[in-house]
């Protein structure tokens, strides 16, 4: 049992090694830190992103990338690998509560899932191919249309649809809602389908090339794209985030971008987080906490994108 532990803190240490991390900190500074440092810093940020996550309505996945992508001195490569895990982490722990409460649909999740499930793989495949520099510029251009989008989208508790298209009539896209604040049973349908194939095969990409947890996308598309209830919408925008993830991520497993000394402190501090968030959002004003991390990532795709260009290394 020594021997392995040993041989697992020597591997650690390798793998946290300047040269594992091509992106690494900056040369000449004459300051060298312990191997175990990196992951407690991270494990530190990572706990106060999944506060301010849950209160401002986003996965920890868009926070995780560009912060910890901008400021940390590892290869993008794997801070994706683990900006995946972080968000698939958070949608795992969620799916099954949600498909009991019936917040999460599965005749309206599965049908999206599965295109923007493929298309993730085809997204992971090509970050990967991609250079650093062009990742990193994309990345933070992506970031700053996430702020913008979410800056400017407004949400409908109950969309009206005045009839259902014919492709989610087939694949029994509707259901009822049972609101335990009102005690009333809401039927719901869909329509646009075509469009939100579309729209959910372009977020898959994104998920898998940026390693961004998509429920800042999934949201918007289900919500006023298709015309699903806000609360149908955001526990099913979970549920598809769980099985698109899942995709990307073994893309990144089999190419080894996931390290588990950075992926484990940074799902551990995340969820960590997030359940001090959850108790937080009875008393935190969410307007306030939503224009704190606009201003965090619009700062961090500011710096991902001058990092990109080689303006701010």
């Amino acid at each position: 049992m020594r021997r392995l532990l040993a041989l697992a803190l020597a591997t650690a240490a390798l793998a946290l090694a300047p040269d594992a991390f091509a992106a690494g900190a900056p040369a000449g500074t004459g300051v060298e830190m312990p191997w175990w440092a990196w992951p407690l810093i991270l494990f530190v940020v990572c706990f106060f992103l999944g506060i301010v996550a849950v209160p401002a309505g986003v996965g920890g996945g868009v926070l995780f990338v560009p912060i910890v992508g901008g400021f940390f001195p590892f290869h993008l490569d794997f801070v994706r690998g683990a900006g995946l895990l972080v968000a698939l982490a958070s949608a795992l722990s969620a799916g099954p509560s949600l498909l009991r409460s019936g917040f999460a649909n599965l005749r309206l999740a599965l049908p999206l899932a599965v295109v923007a499930s493929a298309s993730s793989i085809v997204g992971a495949m090509m970050g990967l191919a991609l250079p650093t520099n062009v990742v990193q510029v994309a990345l933070g251009v992506t970031i700053l249309g996430i702020v913008a989008l979410m800056a400017a989208a407004k949400r409908s508790e109950f969309p009206e649809v005045a009839k259902p298209d014919a492709i989610s009539v087939a694949l029994g896209m509707h259901g009822v809602l049972h609101d335990p604040a009102t005690g009333r049973d809401m039927p719901w349908q869909v329509h646009r389908t075509p469009l939100g194939l579309g729209i959910f095969f372009f977020i898959g990409i994104l998920a898998g090339m940026f390693g961004l947890g998509a429920g800042w996308a999934n949201l918007p598309a289900l919500n006023l794209l298709m015309g699903a209830p806000l609360k149908v919408s955001a526990g099913t925008s979970s549920f598809i985030l769980s099985l698109v993830d899942s995709s990307a991520a073994w893309v990144y497993i089999h190419k080894g971008a996931v390290l588990p000394m950075i992926a484990v402190p940074s799902v551990i501090g995340m969820m960590l987080g997030a359940k001090i968030g959850a108790r937080l959002l009875k008393v935190l004003p969410a307007a306030t906490v939503r224009k704190l991390v606009l201003g965090l990532l619009a700062f961090a795709g500011v710096r991902a994108l001058l990092k990109g260009l080689g303006i701010w290394n």
